[in-house]
């Protein structure tokens, strides 16, 4: 099979690289940017260039997008070109080539607003039947990629699976409040309990969604480390967080004491991945519990695939008072 990956010189795309060179699969990476896991430079914007990389191309796993860290530093037609128009290059050429899979990787940000639950009601448990609310140009085109993606199984019959993914990526919190008040580790293993993905579970989910994209037509997936948590947790997770975790993983404490670490007062949402599991069969290994016991042992709490990529960012420069503006 030949694989088209866009953005493969991102995050995930050097990730799905990586991973496919090592099966006997011919794959292709496309980004804007040269890497080692780039064969062709150019960008999913240019119809031409997306038309020269499909050529008798088996799937497609379409990682490149403007992130939420470009929000500041480009302009919102930026994002319609790439997060939009480039989608819609892809899928048009991949209807006309006869794809037979095409994933397009998401992002859980597309919620926005509906995540968000006001003062005093419960943390929102986040299936893929919540309707979104963006609350900034990146969640409003990624939205919108997701519908032309469903346009396009409906009009042309494309196989196609959204896998909106939840946090993965290595850099510090944008939230200077948050960087202050706690350590980057202790952050990232709390966010494993309710909004985290390690990379190599997300690698994972996307090659299973190119192998079930042609059964299932057309999907959302919630991409999130499986939680501890259940519904009847959400009042008392948006009141007392240690409490609620404290009943599901009791052991946490003793290791989180030893560290100097603390758990977040109270959460505000839950991401659940049940229907990834259920349809694609996804089996994720790095949840609280899996990191919690690397932790207590000493070890890395990323995956070899995860400390293979490592940190990339997401400007070429670096700012002053975080890893990247915030508007």
């Amino acid at each position: 099979m030949k694989v088209l990956v866009t953005g493969s010189a991102g995050h995930l795309g050097e990730a799905l690289v990586r991973t496919l060179q090592n099966t006997s699969h011919e794959v292709v990476g496309l980004d804007i940017t040269p890497s080692p896991f780039t064969s062709n430079v150019g960008s999913v914007a240019d119809r031409s260039c997306v038309r020269q990389c499909m050529r008798g191309v088996d799937a497609v796993l379409h990682a490149a997008t403007l992130h939420k860290p470009h929000v500041v530093t480009h302009s919102r037609q930026d994002f319609v070109d790439t997060n939009i128009t480039g989608t819609l290059n892809l899928l048009e050429e991949a209807a006309s080539s006869g794809v037979a899979s095409f994933v397009f990787t998401s992002t859980t940000s597309a919620f926005g607003e509906a995540v968000t639950p006001p003062a005093g009601a419960p943390a929102a448990w986040v299936t893929e039947d919540v309707r979104p609310v963006p609350r900034n140009i990146y969640g409003v085109t990624k939205a919108a990629a997701e519908d032309l993606c469903e346009l396009f199984h409906r009009s042309h019959r494309l196989a196609c699976l959204i896998l909106r993914t939840s946090r993965f990526f290595p850099e510090e919190d944008d939230n200077p409040a948050t960087r202050v008040a706690y350590d980057d580790g202790n952050v990232k293993v709390n966010e494993f309990l309710y909004r985290r993905v390690d990379r190599e579970d997300v690698v994972d989910a996307h090659l299973l969604a190119v192998e079930k994209a042609p059964m299932i037509g057309f999907g959302r997936y919630i991409i999130s480390a499986t939680t501890p948590f259940h519904p009847d947790d959400l009042l008392d997770l948006r009141m007392n967080a240690p409490e609620v975790v404290r009943r599901r993983v009791p052991d946490y404490e003793e290791e989180y004491t030893r560290r100097g670490w603390r758990m977040f007062p109270a959460v505000d949402r839950v991401y659940v991945n049940e229907r990834a599991r259920r349809e694609l069969g996804w089996h994720p290994r790095y949840d609280f519990r899996c990191v919690l016991n690397l932790l207590e042992s000493g070890a890395d709490i990323r995956s070899p695939l995860a400390r293979a990529v490592g940190s990339k960012g997401y400007h070429a420069h670096r700012f002053a008072d975080g890893p990247y503006p915030v508007s």
